[in-house]
């Protein structure tokens, strides 16, 4: 039986988006103002002064700051501004849990700087915790003022259940920001000794390592195809099913490398887990994917 994943009600009511003053946590506005604005969602603006952190924008200058950021959105979008004091990630995880259908859009880096990339951050505690949609962007120099182009949404699927419970998602907003979508799974080339290394143990049965690996790709690409079908029937008319072969660096590299290569891309994948730290497993791929790669991630909770 096809599957329908697009439903009545959208899974986003608003998006909050975390900002400390600092350029690296203004890199993800160009993004989240697209989204904001293709999907037509209200905006929180949370500043939290946290007295940890290294010293940075005053507090006092907190609201002038989130005016300044809030007039970038233009006329038309519904801003709210929040200045709150305690321990940044804590205030980022309770205001979000509150509001479950809420959409955290932030930045990998601030103070910390790049070469804390995610370790011990502000980013890390709150995909850890938080039970919300993350959209995380690796902030570029100069990013923060211009706009930027979404075309692509690439949604890496492994076969299992908890991978595909990014479909919905990923199907409402190619549908609601006119993206088209590349569904791809990285196959894993059978690296070993030649058949004739067999025959001792085998004997006549020896397994064809070249069929093996024809087999595995042919089942791949059935897989998808039977995905993009079902996302045609949603509605959706570019689709595109791409298998890839993993090299020894895993399937994470191989993503990684095909988000560089699709212009105005970003990435939709599931946090394996469902509550505590199972929601972040270290070593995953998408943790590997976020950790490493350069293009916008949007991490989703499997319900």
């Amino acid at each position: 039986m096809m599957r329908r994943f697009l439903s009545e009600d959208f899974m986003y009511g608003k998006m909050m988006i975390p900002l400390d003053g600092s350029k690296f946590a203004e890199g993800v506005l160009p993004y989240a103002r697209r989204m904001a604005k293709g999907l037509g969602l209200p905006v929180d603006l949370l500043f939290v002064d946290d007295p940890v952190q290294p010293a940075g924008l005053a507090a006092s200058r907190a609201s002038e700051y989130l005016q300044t950021i809030a007039a970038s959105f233009g006329s038309e979008a519904k801003i709210n501004a929040l200045v709150e004091s305690g321990a940044a990630a804590a205030k980022i995880i309770e205001a979000a849990a509150a509001e479950p259908e809420l959409l955290i859009a932030m930045a990998t880096h601030a103070y910390s700087g790049p070469k804390a990339w995610l370790l011990g951050s502000v980013a890390e505690k709150v995909l850890r915790a938080a039970p919300n949609h993350v959209l995380l962007v690796r902030p570029v120099d100069g990013q923060s003022q211009r706009a930027v182009e979404l075309t692509t949404v690439i949604a890496p699927l492994d076969g299992s259940q908890v991978a595909e419970k990014a479909l919905p998602t990923l199907a409402e907003l190619a549908k609601r920001l006119a993206l088209g979508v590349t569904l791809v799974r990285v196959t894993r080339r059978i690296y070993s000794a030649p058949p004739e290394a067999f025959l001792p143990v085998f004997g006549a049965n020896a397994p064809n390592l070249k069929q093996l690996w024809a087999d595995a790709n042919a089942e791949a690409n059935e897989y998808l195809s039977r995905i993009a079908e079902e996302l045609h029937r949603d509605g959706l008319a570019q689709v595109t099913p791409l298998v890839l072969e993993g090299g020894a660096d895993g399937a994470a590299a191989a993503i990684i490398e095909l988000s560089k290569n699709t212009p105005d891309s970003f990435l939709a994948m599931c946090s394996h887990g469902e509550s505590g730290i199972g929601r972040w497993l270290v070593g995953s791929v998408t943790e590997r994917v976020v950790r490493h790669g350069t293009a916008p991630v949007l991490v989703i909770r499997p319900e």
